[in-house]
């Protein structure tokens, strides 16, 4: 479980380093979800600062249910391969159709013999068919 505990942490970092690029204050985190900040500067130290403190469930909880992190961000706290999505309240045809179209014309566009990979998918274009997937399925 120790190595599981340092890949968490790492990505906890990783988290703190990607809000930080995208200009989201962890004031702003903390007050959303309802962490005290200096419980978040724990979670989410600046770089080089202390070592992570391992995040406990209920934060994770409470930084997705006040939308306090984007769930791309919180997606990293999962094993590869995983992510936490919003489920709809209802069927809104119109944002299944939206990205629908999304992934089609990204799917098209990595079979393109001018993309990254020519006519086979490169890794960069299956990370974002994933993507794109994932928003088809939370929309479906």
């Amino acid at each position: 479980m120790s190595d599981a505990n340092e890949i968490v942490r790492a990505r906890q970092s990783a988290i703190r380093r990607e809000l930080d690029r995208r200009g989201i204050a962890l004031k702003a985190v903390g007050f959303d979800a309802g962490i005290p900040y200096q419980t978040l500067l724990t979670y989410f130290p600046q770089e080089g600062g202390a070592r992570p403190v391992m995040i406990p469930g209920a934060a994770i909880y409470a930084l997705a249910y006040g939308k306090a992190i984007p769930l791309d961000l919180l997606s990293l706290l999962m094993p590869t391969g995983y992510a936490i999505i919003a489920l709809p309240d209802g069927l809104d045809l119109d944002e299944v159709e939206k990205a629908s179209r999304e992934f089609l014309a990204a799917k098209g566009e990595a079979h393109h013999p001018d993309s990254p990979g020519g006519r086979e998918l490169a890794d960069c274009e299956v990370v974002t068919l994933n993507r794109k997937a994932a928003k088809l399925r939370a929309v479906a």
